[in-house]
């Protein structure tokens, strides 16, 4: 796991540097370059262990790790992140990506309500990925050339795919090294493979978007540490269960318990995404502080939900009654005020 560690760090700042190199190259803003090639980078991870679980028959790991990771994504990397740095975030992710992000939240939870993910649902999932990345092929056009720093030193496209490669081979090599401890420990703690999949390989599958864009905020790529996420989420939702889909031997079940609970909180944490980044088009540090708490609270329910404790009930009653609905009515009034503001 230590080494896990130390390579997942290593290959997260060289990806940043890459990306931020490549961005300059193309003349493109490193946005872009955070929502396609590190996202896709650093969610390799995921797509080989969701893949690995459904050839090996077990469904709520390919499925309940994709649950998982995106909500550790929004409310774990991005919290942490904003205490770093306060994140800024572009219109375009406000006006496309985070509402496509939402939407293909809600499409695969429409397509799980029969309790399973068959080939035509894979095969709409994959057609959902294949709209978005032209639909950012297509901004990427419109948005004009991207102001390149002179302060990055000029290197050569095959220097830059070298290093790329390199930097992807170590976060693959990390996640799975830190995969494999992870299952080895939950395994000797009885968990089951819900549970695995939620928390443990969740995580583990998560860092490195998480390293990725903790480097990003620390080095003052606040588009990349933001773009990162966003596209990472969408990349997971479309790409890896699309392609686990599409190439397991059999449909991927749905547990009910992933459908009464982990698809609703996965789906809630994307919409609420929309009206904290519209609120002055930015991630303060209490939101980070925020988004922090919501997963503590997630993961309270999830833990003790797994060993049976009293405290689970009084967990679920207590966030949708009380804490959910008056988020919502602090949300609904700081997009109020910004829209008032804005217009």
């Amino acid at each position: 796991m230590l080494c896990g560690l130390v390579l997942l760090i290593a290959g997260a700042e060289l990806l940043v540097r890459c990306a931020v190199r490549i961005a300059a190259n193309m003349k493109v803003r490193p946005l872009l370059i955070g929502l396609t090639v590190v996202a896709l980078g650093s969610s390799a991870p995921q797509m080989t262990v969701s893949l690995q679980a459904a050839f090996n028959d077990t469904a709520d790991i390919a499925v309940g790790s994709v649950i998982g990771s995106n909500i550790f994504n929004i409310l774990v990397t991005l919290g942490l992140s904003a205490l770093i740095i306060p994140l800024r975030v572009s219109r375009q992710l406000v006006r496309l990506d985070i509402p496509l992000m939402i939407l293909a939240s809600g499409l695969v939870f429409a397509l799980a309500l029969n309790k399973q993910l068959d080939r035509l649902d894979g095969v709409v999932l994959l057609g959902g990925l294949l709209i978005y990345l032209a639909l950012l092929l297509r901004q990427s056009r419109h948005s004009g050339h991207h102001h390149v720093s002179h302060d990055l030193p000029r290197t050569s496209w095959l220097h830059n795919l070298l290093l790329m490669l390199a930097a992807l081979g170590l976060l693959g090599l990390a996640g799975h090294l830190l995969l494999g401890a992870a299952v080895t420990l939950a395994t000797e703690l009885g968990l089951s493979e819900r549970i695995i999949g939620l928390t443990i390989i969740a995580v583990s599958t998560s860092l490195p978007e998480l390293a990725t864009s903790l480097i990003a905020a620390f080095r003052g790529q606040r588009e990349i540490a933001v773009g990162n996420v966003i596209g990472s989420n969408v990349f997971n939702l479309l790409g890896v269960l699309g392609l686990t889909a599409l190439v397991a031997p059999t449909p991927l079940s749905v547990s009910p318990n992933a459908l009464a609970f982990d698809l609703p909180v996965m789906l809630g944490v994307a919409a609420l995404c929309l009206p904290v980044f519209y609120t002055g088009y930015r991630v303060t540090r209490g939101e980070g502080v925020l988004f922090l708490g919501l997963y503590l609270a997630y993961g309270l329910h999830v833990v003790s939900f797994t060993t049976g404790m009293p405290l689970a009930g009084k967990l679920e009653h207590l966030m949708l009654f009380f804490i959910l609905p008056a988020l919502l009515l602090f949300l609904l009034f700081s997009t109020l005020r910004a829209w008032r503001r804005q217009h």
